[in-house]
């Protein structure tokens, strides 16, 4: 009996070991499902994360192009500018409209630049361009003003300003104020 004892208990013990293999087994699978799960988790986070870093490139890409458009459009109109300048200084009498349109032009321009998303380099560039209209547009005025200016630059040119008087009634001269000279 002792023989039939021993095999069941051999056969017990094998029994147990492949219960413990499959255990094993089973405990090796679901921990290599966990890491495949994770993986694949990690792997959609990378992809998406890829994703947001494309489209953000793309979109700076966008606004890099838009504000060099915007550039080469303001680099026209400055060599317009340029020449009113030219004109102005030398005492030549320009037509009120030659100083409203390219001042239009540069408000357009502007307003473009207010449309474009940008960030990092990008605004930087958008903001620099805008600070160049808004010179532009200064330099434009000044020159508007210049030739607006009935001797133009001539410093032989007298300023003009009057004086107002309150009137006291204790005062009954009718007089006009003194002139004063204008330096």
């Amino acid at each position: 009996m002792k023989n039939s004892s021993s095999k069941n208990d051999d056969w017990e013990q094998k029994r147990e070991k492949e219960e413990d293999g499959k255990y094993l087994c089973d405990k090796k699978y679901e921990e290599m499902k966990e890491r495949e799960e994770t993986s694949k988790a990690e792997a959609k986070d990378s992809e998406g994360i890829l994703k947001r870093e494309l489209k953000d490139r793309e979109e700076m890409s966008k606004a890099f192009q838009a504000i060099a458009q915007v550039r080469d459009e303001v680099d026209k109109l400055a060599e317009r500018v340029s020449a009113l300048e030219v004109a102005v200084n030398c005492g030549t009498k320009v037509a009120n409209e030659e100083f409203v349109v390219p001042s239009e032009l540069l408000m357009r321009q502007l307003l473009k630049l207010d449309t474009i998303e940008a960030e990092g380099e990008a605004k930087m560039q958008r903001k620099a361009e805008v600070r160049r209209i808004q010179n532009f547009h200064e330099v434009l005025d000044d020159l508007k003003s210049s030739n607006s200016k009935p001797f133009g630059n001539n410093s032989d040119a007298v300023s003009v300003r009057t004086e107002w008087l309150s009137i006291d009634s204790s005062v009954e001269s009718s007089s006009p104020p003194p002139i004063s000279p204008s330096t």
